[in-house]
């Protein structure tokens, strides 16, 4: 069996990442790019095992392939939404136009990314991504009575 590169969110706060694909290329590519980073990159090849991987581990961003085995993006999209801290989510596709852009803004995600994948790409929208996932965790919460006291 193979092992997953990575391993959950460090003490030092390097992002983590998931990327999901069934295409190995995809994989070896993104691997390359933030191979010299601090950052962690786990893979999933379908929407199942990448479930089960983001509800073990403290994942930051997801990178997704726009067509999945058994399924698309948006199957990872709307069961993290429900996610306490939703992981920034960015599609990736070779035809990355401006409608998957629309839509996947419209629907919550963070960015589209073009494949080929340009190394300064991928680092631009994974680190901003990654800015923004750790405002929502770092941002507190606000009890109901704190809202009602404030009325």
């Amino acid at each position: 069996m193979r092992k997953q590169p990575g391993i959950a969110k460090s003490p030092n706060g390097a992002l983590t990442v998931l990327s999901i694909s069934p295409i190995e290329d995809d994989h070896r590519c993104l691997q390359e790019i933030i191979g010299h980073s601090n950052w962690k990159l786990f893979e999933g090849r379908d929407v199942s095992s990448s479930l089960a991987l983001l509800q073990q581990h403290d994942i930051s961003v997801i990178l997704c392939e726009r067509d999945l085995i058994a399924g698309s993006w948006v199957d990872v999209l709307e069961p993290i939404k429900h996610f306490p801290h939703p992981p920034s989510l960015i599609v990736t596709s070779r035809l990355a136009d401006e409608g998957l852009w629309a839509e996947a803004l419209d629907r919550g995600a963070w960015d589209v990314l073009a494949k080929p994948f340009a190394s300064g790409e991928v680092l631009r929208s994974v680190a901003q991504a990654g800015v923004h996932w750790h405002h929502q965790i770092r941002r507190p919460a606000i009890s109901p009575k704190v809202m009602s006291a404030a009325s």
